[in-house]
């Protein structure tokens, strides 16, 4: 039998409720064990010496764009995995704007495929519409019995009330979150950049967070009357979060999650136009990110995501308001989290983890993740929290290297991911 002892760790594992010293076996893919240091010793084929470092779930990310099939010149699944286990994701769930889109049982079973590489579990999230055109549900019976484990149009969001109640409906019966990039596009054409006085003094036209806000109010009383899951992907608004905690405490089903970028950078950095700062949703003022680390602090917000979008060099190098939305993130989560969160406004490391591992699981209702109970499925991330690292983005496992914080120096890197009970990345 295959079996792996990691020995001497700090075990934080937020479902179980266990904060402390502990060694973990794992044994045939599966978590066989855990337990105080020493009591399993001799019961494994290979020993992990984790002392020093925490012992975690394995991290799951809600919101990455692998960009496979039709644009392998960005990020293919094999690239894009390589940098999720560099990162500690043991599973991505893998967003539809492919090309073609990912709105047929046959895209979704392809991008599960074995021949694609992967270093670390994929769950795709299947359109919400066909072709993502905003004008016809998808056959979400048959997307799901194919592995998507969550629907979504991603960056064109579902406007219409009545398709977008449907979907709820639709979604509902399945057990399976909408996600929703809440922006009212019919308030943003033509805009780069957060509105606000950075965007006036570049002369780029601003989204206001109204077009964030407007969405998410709508979705949560759309929820609220089908009793579907509506889940808002990477909220930036200070005014779309009070929506969200104020539906939580009525019982709607909401969720939402944030961007590593979104707690750490605000819309004066972007400077003189450096489109390494341009992502949509846009870098928020200063206050918006103060209420989002509230919202970490305060359990309103459930999960970190990273939207790992990653875009070839000439994409990004043209005028600011002609280059592609987004940044690679999947490398930087880990330690931005560490850095800012636990650092800077004093987030305990079990909060942090379960932002990453056992929430996510939770949220796409991915069964024997995100947990170290006996029995689950043998995915572990291991880190040190205290090891000094530099992100070199030349470095990068990701095809594409356009991110913000190349050269930045953190707190907090990835030791080991262990996918299946087996070590796909060590450093």
């Amino acid at each position: 039998m295959d079996s792996l002892l990691i020995a001497r760790g700090h075990v934080v594992d937020p479902a179980n409720g266990i904060d402390q010293e502990m060694d973990v076996l794992l044994r045939d893919g599966r978590v066989a064990a855990v337990a105080v240091p020493g009591k399993l010793r001799g019961q494994a084929q290979r020993t992990f010496n984790a002392r020093g470092c925490i012992v975690a779930p394995g991290f799951v990310d809600l919101h990455v764009h692998l960009r496979e099939p039709g644009q392998a010149h960005k990020e293919t699944i094999a690239t894009g995995t390589a940098a999720a286990a560099a990162g500690g994701f043991t599973s991505v769930c893998a967003m539809p704007n492919t090309v073609p889109v990912n709105d047929s049982p046959e895209i979704t079973r392809r991008m599960q495929s074995l021949e694609r590489g992967a270093l670390v579990n994929v769950f795709p999230i299947a359109a919400a519409t066909i072709g993502s055109q905003g004008e016809k549900l998808t056959n979400f019976a048959a997307l799901k019995r194919a592995g998507a484990v969550a629907v979504s149009d991603d960056g064109n969001p579902i406007l219409d009330d009545r398709l977008m109640r449907d979907a709820l409906r639709a979604a509902a019966r399945l057990k399976i979150p909408v996600v929703q990039h809440a922006e009212d596009t019919r308030m943003t054409v033509g805009c780069s950049m957060n509105f606000g006085p950075m965007s006036f003094r570049l002369g780029v036209h601003g989204m206001v967070n109204a077009a964030e806000a407007s969405i998410v109010e709508r979705d949560i009383e759309l929820a609220r009357a089908t009793k579907g899951h509506v889940h808002v992907a990477h909220l930036s608004t200070r005014e779309a979060l009070e929506a969200v905690r104020q539906a939580k405490k009525t019982g709607v089903r909401v969720t939402a999650e944030v961007t590593p970028h979104h707690i750490t950078l605000v819309d004066t950095n972007i400077g003189d136009f450096d489109t390494n700062y341009k992502m949509n949703p846009p870098l928020r003022s200063a206050s918006d990110r103060e209420a989002l680390i509230a919202g970490i602090l305060d359990g309103t917000i459930d999960a970190i995501a990273t939207d790992h979008a990653p875009h070839a060099f000439h994409e990004k190098q043209v005028e600011f308001e002609k280059a592609a939305f987004g940044i690679t993130g999947l490398e930087t989560a880990l330690s931005i989290a560490i850095t800012v969160l636990h650092q800077h406004f004093n987030v305990p490391i079990t909060r942090i983890v379960e932002l990453v591992s056992s929430n996510p699981a939770k949220i796409f209702n991915l069964k024997g993740r995100g947990t170290l109970a006996k029995g689950a499925h043998a995915d572990v991330t291991i880190f040190d929290p205290k090891m000094k690292c530099t992100f070199d983005a030349s470095q990068s496992r990701s095809k594409s290297r356009n991110t913000p914080f190349d050269g930045w120096s953190f707190s907090g890197k990835v030791v080991a991911t262990i996918v299946g009970g087996g070590v796909v990345h060590e450093s």
